[in-house]
């Protein structure tokens, strides 16, 4: 007797379908699973014989072959349990196999006969929903995170028992997630106050920051900020999220895709709505910062993807780390080769980066009170940290001075994230429609005969730029970078044409571009 349905794994962030093929014949009582199966799904036959005997299943007394297809592409997780029991059911006689013909069938089981919740159901859903299958058998648990994409007939279980609920293994009808819940006990939770939200009106002066901040916003313009401490480099960054649009329904099911993947998604009951903001240790190592592992999972990159990267004193991550930034920074993909495979995983984020001027803070700002201890040497040992390359791929460098007591204003008077957030989505609105046709949204993406295309510029603006390329030895990299960065400052204005003022506030932005010497700094 020969049976197959279909179920899937992950691979990277990604769902693959694997037919679940399920051939019993007369012999020696035995099992076997193969199609290189991990670990995990090894030992499966033991929780599917056990599930299948006390859920009122008989578990067949003979040879039973189990093939995972395709073969040569190696099978993880748990998620194969639901479907072996439902494949060798159905090759037995005990349920109807019609049932579950252009059905994906995922879950794990305990030994009860329970159905345990698998990560990655949104991407293993989305991908056999580009195959053309339009139901789904699936866990109880995760039958919320499963009805966000539309135009999947849901049968959500929580018991291997449930498949004979009407007779011959029938279920009663397409079973939808609302039957089941309203069974479930309801727990009355204490409803906490909200704290209230970040806004950039609590951020004292640094007018001249929060403006390089909404360029970054309007554009997704990387940015490093650079200061001593105690001058708010981390209070504005936390804030960046503030000003950023709302996602776009495609981007949040791309990020509650990677954090279901990643087994972050448990204790969500939503859609991803709001931008990530991921802020890594700086002792964080490379593979935590771009994923990696024997099975390879998303890292911090992955984790921000579509919002913010925030990585605080950048010059304390070691180089090995910041140097596997800048593959993700450029392609805004990850991929991680293993023997067998190679995963791809998802990174177009926004870096935002702060550091001191020196290691002791003060270089640059000294007072009566403090003063800088460090000598040129160790000044240059301490940004010589911080790669050539790496600099090259972050459009803004800002300076946050130290606010003068005379400078602090009440918060009515700050500009607030509203406010900048107004003019953010007018900037993106102008964007996306301008490359609707080019498969991208932003001006950071611009590159090639299209950056040209889209930034031509008048003869004084041509100028001014030819001799900043000369005199402050810019690399090619940042003279595309700067054209950008002109583009966004432009469309903050909602001025079709880049102008000279344009190009001249992009290149304040380029601090680090200069080849300053440390016994005169700039800031």
């Amino acid at each position: 007797m020969y049976g197959k349905v279909v179920s899937a794994c992950l691979h990277g962030v990604e769902g693959k379908m694997v037919e679940v093929e399920v051939d019993i014949s007369n012999g020696l009582p035995q099992s076997q699973i193969v199609g290189l199966p991990d670990s995990a799904i090894k030992e499966s036959m033991e929780r599917v014989r056990a599930a299948i005997k006390n859920s009122g299943f008989t578990f067949p007394l003979q040879r039973i072959t189990i093939n995972l297809a395709p073969a040569d592409v190696r099978k993880e997780g748990s998620a194969f349990d639901l479907a072996i029991v439902i494949a060798i059911l159905a090759t037995s006689g005990q349920l109807k196999a019609d049932l579950y013909k252009d059905t994906i069938i995922i879950g794990e089981l305990s030994l009860d006969g329970s159905v345990r919740p698998v990560p990655g159901v949104l991407s293993m859903l989305s991908t056999a929903r580009a195959y053309g299958i339009a139901k789904a058998v699936i866990p109880l648990m995760n039958a919320e995170e499963a009805s966000w994409l539309h135009g999947f007939e849901l049968r959500p279980l929580s018991h291997v028992s449930q498949l004979a609920a009407s007779g011959n293994g029938e279920p009663a009808g397409p079973v939808d997630s609302d039957h089941f819940y309203a069974t479930a006990p309801t727990v009355s939770l204490p409803v906490l106050p909200h704290a209230p939200q970040p806004d950039y009106a609590d951020v004292s002066g640094q007018q001249h920051v929060k403006r390089a901040l909404t360029i970054s916003a309007a554009g997704m313009h990387n940015v490093l900020l650079i200061g001593p401490p105690g001058t708010g480099k981390t209070m504005l960054a936390k804030r960046l999220p503030t000003i950023m649009p709302p996602m776009s329904e495609q981007e949040s099911l791309d990020v509650t895709k990677v954090y279901s993947a990643s087994g972050k998604f448990a204790d969500r009951r939503t859609l991803v709505r709001e931008r990530p903001f991921r802020m890594p240790h700086h002792t964080i190592s490379a593979a935590g910062l771009i994923g990696g592992g024997t099975v390879p999972k998303p890292g911090e990159v992955s984790l921000a993807h579509r919002g913010v990267l925030f990585l605080d004193e950048l010059p304390e991550f070691s180089r090995l780390a910041l140097e596997v930034l800048r593959q993700p920074m450029e392609d805004r993909v990850v991929t991680i080769g293993r023997a067998r495979a190679v995963y791809t995983f998802p990174s177009h984020f926004l870096l935002v980066s702060s550091m001191n001027p020196c290691p002791c803070g003060y270089w640059g700002s000294e007072t009566d009170h403090q003063s800088c201890v460090c000598s040129p040497l160790k000044v240059a040992a301490y940004r010589s940290k911080i790669s050539g390359p790496l600099l090259d791929r972050i459009d803004l460098h800002v300076e946050v001075p130290r606010i003068e007591y005379k400078q602090l204003e009440s918060a009515q008077q700050q500009t607030a994230s509203a406010e900048m957030r107004s003019r953010v989505e007018q900037a993106h609105a102008i964007q996306k429609e301008r490359y609707a046709r080019f498969g991208f949204t932003f001006n950071s993406e611009l590159g090639g005969r299209l950056l040209r295309e889209h930034v031509r510029l008048d003869k004084a603006s041509a100028a001014l730029l030819e001799m900043a390329f000369e005199r402050l030895g810019l690399s090619v990299r940042a003279h595309d970078r700067i054209l950008k960065i002109a583009r966004t400052i432009a469309d903050l204005d909602q001025q079709s044409d880049v102008r000279k003022e344009h190009v001249a506030e992009a290149l304040q932005y380029r601090t680090l571009d200069k080849k300053m010497n440390p016994q005169q700094p700039s800031y």
